[in-house]
């Protein structure tokens, strides 16, 4: 296992840009359509499906997440891993769990922990499922449930978060979809494998969704690359802003080479002639792992650094973290960088952001010089951990878009969304969706404050929404919909969900000139995902039991017949042509019915048998 301590890609930051609200948001994402029921058997609100949502920064006692009536509150529970009063959730030792809505609203909100009282995970659960709460800014799936996660920053809090919110919705018997606003650059391994990554596509494979940010890193050249030759690379590397954070210490810079293929590194400090003032040893990966403290030295001037090496991680891959403080004071004859050797292999290092609380956000520049031959960095392989894991949906986020004269207006790429792919050649992100200035509900309970759009009183106390741009926004947009597909046919698999989103994504000239680095497959589409969920993935294969239901003939002509099981609980059939449309149904009862198909052109249509608790799905041919 990797180290237990790591900081955290926060991926939401204020923008004070125009308007991009919830509701046009949801006017991008097709979302009302999916409301509206548009040739759809059932509008679909996300009801029955429970939203996960690890972060941090939860006023459970917002309007929002009670139902649009303001009388049917939605959150389930609440594991807060820093609040030490107890009782932890079963199976668990540490942290506080809140079961029902008397002990939720006592508590009023998750405890200070690592970013004090914050407001993001209110903000990111509102707009993935918040009821608005008499608003426009109703979120996209408002008749789903809560669970949150108030997570320690460490591997196994992660893990043991993930699997909590699994045994919930085991004994609540429902589907769940985990939302992850959030993300790391070397926790786990850079390839989307280690703990956190197994125990994701572990829950997968039971049938958890995660649904994650893709990360706020597009707008930096964070990412430096060389392929080793036996030679040298060298690199300056520009200490991330202070973001006027207390916690800031400097920056962590985490590198990676090919399987197998060891590196040396070492931390030189030069002056602006690029002459070195001082220089740490060479630290090689394959002396095994190790962790070093050491400091450089410069008349009364000092720098401190920490180096951790690991020999091998689970994908075999050699990896370093040189972590460097910044200077008290700023000498602008000062460069700092670092050298690295290997005699084969494709390197990758980043360079965030570093907190003594452990956690950290933005990165900053590589620079090169042109005529030392140091390497300048990039913006490429943006997407951390979880946004590299493959079964995770990785979000990128776009502005919403706008109708001009009776024009829609498609909206482009936000300049902070991170590029992929993964170091391994994976796409990634998978799709985007809209996270550009969402206007959503604000922690009540909040340190920091944040200028509200709107307020409302809700029990006496004033409830604010406030805007909020990043990747952050549009993962938990892309989170709700997928409790939109999983309400319209909760059978699918993640792996359906992922391919519904996929292949129902909105193609426009700037999804094209962009390409899959920034957007993705696309731009969500939710009517085109719901449908495609509830017609056309696995068609052919697909069915929530065994076939129960006998379809005959099949090719047919004027007439299908639907035959029953004995004790079969009433069903409603529904028959779709290959284009989502709603084009015959029937009240089926026990014994043979009868489907009228005589008025259908000849073609493929896709038959629906439903129940409460089951759903069959079959092609059925109309030819004559």
């Amino acid at each position: 296992m990797k180290h237990l301590h790591f900081f955290v890609i926060f991926t939401a930051f204020v923008l004070s840009l125009s308007a991009q609200d919830l509701y046009r948001a949801r006017q991008d994402g097709h979302v009302d359509s999916v409301y509206a029921g548009i040739d759809l058997p059932d509008a679909y609100t996300g009801r029955g499906v429970i939203i996960g949502v690890t972060d941090w920064g939860f006023d459970y006692t917002h309007p929002v997440f009670y139902d649009t009536t303001g009388t049917q509150y939605r959150i389930l529970r609440a594991w807060d891993q820093f609040r030490n009063a107890g009782p932890a959730p079963a199976g668990f030792d540490y942290g506080t769990e809140l079961v029902g809505r008397e002990l939720l609203l006592a508590a009023e909100c998750d405890t200070s922990n690592i970013y004090g009282h914050h407001y993001h995970g209110t903000h990111v659960a509102s707009i993935a499922g918040g009821s608005g709460a008499g608003t426009i800014y109703r979120g996209v799936a408002p008749d789903a449930e809560f669970i949150f996660a108030s997570f320690r920053p460490d591997e196994q809090s992660v893990v043991d978060a993930f699997e909590w919110m699994y045994q919930v919705a085991q004994q609540e018997q429902k589907r769940l979809v985990v939302n992850m606003s959030w993300g790391l650059y070397w926790m786990d391994n850079f390839d989307g494998t280690g703990p956190v990554g197994q125990k994701m596509q572990e829950l997968s494979d039971l049938g958890v969704v995660f649904v994650t940010s893709g990360g706020n890193n597009g707008d930096e050249n964070f990412h430096l690359g060389h392929t080793f030759n036996n030679d040298t690379l060298r690199s300056r590397f520009m200490f991330p802003p202070d973001n006027n954070s207390p916690y800031y210490w400097g920056t962590s810079l985490s590198m990676t080479n090919s399987h197998g293929k060891p590196f040396s590194v070492r931390l030189n400090w030069c002056n602006n002639q690029y002459q070195t003032i001082d220089a740490s040893p060479f630290f090689n990966t394959a002396d095994g792992d190790h962790y070093t403290e050491g400091f450089l030295t410069n008349g009364t001037d000092t720098i401190i650094y920490n180096i951790e090496l690991i020999a091998s991680d689970e994908a075999g891959r050699p990896e370093a973290r040189l972590c460097v403080k910044k200077p008290a004071v700023s000498n602008t004859s000062w460069r700092f960088g670092i050298e690295v050797v290997a005699a084969e292999g494709e390197f990758h290092a980043w360079n965030v952001a570093e907190l003594t609380t452990g956690v950290g956000n933005w990165g900053a520049n590589w620079m090169g010089v042109n005529v030392l031959g140091w390497k300048y960095g990039d913006k490429n392989y943006g997407t951390g951990t979880p946004a590299c894991v493959d079964c995770a949906i990785t979000v990128a986020a776009h502005q919403s878009g706008n109708w001009n004269d009776s024009v829609w207006s498609p909206g482009d790429i936000c300049n902070f969304s991170s590029y992929g792919p993964t170091i391994d050649g994976r796409d990634k992100p998978d799709i985007s969706a809209p996270g550009y200035q969402v206007c959503a509900a604000n922690s009540s309970y909040a340190d920091e404050h944040n200028t509200a759009v709107t307020t409302v009183t809700f029990q006496g106390r004033e409830y604010g929404f406030i805007k909020l741009s990043g990747t952050s926004m549009s993962s938990p947009f892309t989170t709700g919909v997928v409790a939109l597909l999983l309400e319209a046919n909760p059978t699918l698999t993640p792996q359906q969900v992922k391919e519904a989103l996929i292949f129902s994504a909105t193609h426009d000239s700037l999804t094209e000139a962009r390409g899959m680095v920034r957007f993705g497959h696309g731009k969500v589409n939710a009517y085109q995902a719901v449908l495609r969920a509830l017609y056309h993935v696995g068609t052919q294969e697909f069915t929530s039991h065994a076939n129960i239901y006998t379809v005959f003939p099949n090719p047919a002509s004027d007439q299908v017949f639907i035959s029953t099981p004995n004790d079969q609980e009433p069903a409603t059939a529904t028959l779709y042509d290959l284009n989502g449309r709603l084009v015959q149904s029937l009240s089926v009862h026990q014994g043979v019915n009868t489907l009228n198909i005589s008025s259908l052109p000849n073609g493929t249509y896709i038959l629906r048998i439903a129940t409460p608790t089951q759903v069959q799905s079959q092609k059925v041919v109309i030819a004559r």
